[in-house]
């Protein structure tokens, strides 16, 4: 029997929620019936199927900006009740070439951003007896070495350990939960992984031998806002088709007979 979540009348804030997982998270919240506000620097342009969200032009690195799109959404809706900190990534850079600039710029983009809109939509959620939900995406390079990519790693830990932080901190009425997303594929995806076939071996590391699709992503995030999550709060979600195969698998004798791992060597 399929189990259906109504988020209907239920205004929630995605930020970074015009291309990628964002996209993924926003589609999600829509079709729970969902009314939807995106913010990011770019204008989407036009979208494809179903109700365009509304979109504010904000650089989420900015506390003002944050505040002021807060505001006009509450004001707008009266209400906000789930906010979700979607905005983030960055490029690969060795961490001892990379300027001062560049990782503060990564810190700003991956935690302070979570900051400032978790810190500016808490009154508004905490002055309804309804409260609100607050979802962090996050990384599964928060809890691995992430070379190349070491402080945005480090930004998706500083953000885990907020969430937890939040939860006991703003509990009862506003629940704070995060989502750990493992590799996803977006129209991005082959920047970063390379063709299809190179995509393909990079699949096979994962244990369910996909990516992630950022309506799957979405999902975890809707569940998480939803009246089904009432008392889970300060939760870490994995959506990562089981994380990654140890390295060593591939070269330990036997292991060529577990299931999937002749894919992963």
């Amino acid at each position: 029997m399929a189990l259906e979540i109504d988020l209907s009348g239920r205004v929630v804030l995605v930020t970074g929620g015009a291309r990628g997982v964002g996209a993924g998270i926003v589609r999600t919240f829509q079709e729970a019936g969902a009314v939807v506000e995106i913010c990011g620097r770019t204008s989407p342009g036009p979208g494809g199927e179903g109700p365009e969200p509304r979109f504010s032009q904000v650089d989420v690195r900015e506390e003002e900006q944050v505040r002021r799109w807060v505001d006009e959404v509450a004001q707008r809706h009266g209400r906000i009740d789930v906010a979700v900190n979607n905005a983030g990534g960055g490029p690969f850079a060795g961490f001892a070439s990379a300027s001062p600039r560049f990782h503060r710029r990564i810190t700003d983009l991956n935690f302070l951003s979570a900051v400032f809109v978790s810190q500016f939509v808490f009154p508004v959620m905490n002055a309804r007896e309804e409260g609100g939900s607050v979802v962090n995406i996050t990384s599964i390079s928060a809890r691995r070495p992430s070379p190349g990519t070491a402080v945005y790693g480090a930004a998706k830990a500083a953000l885990e350990s907020l969430t937890r932080s939040l939860a006991v901190e703003w509990a009862p009425r506003v629940r704070v939960n995060a989502v750990s997303c493992g590799l996803v594929e977006t129209e991005g995806s082959a920047d970063h992984y390379g063709d299809s076939e190179q995509q393909a071996r990079v699949a096979a590391t994962i244990p369910r031998g996909v990516f992630a699709k950022p309506q799957e992503v979405g999902a975890a995030c809707v569940l998480l806002a939803s009246p089904l999550a009432s008392h889970i709060s300060g939760a870490v979600l994995n959506v990562d088709g089981g994380g990654e195969w140890p390295a060593f698998l591939q070269h330990a004798p036997g292991t060529e007979r577990l299931p999937g791992q002749a894919s992963a060597g």
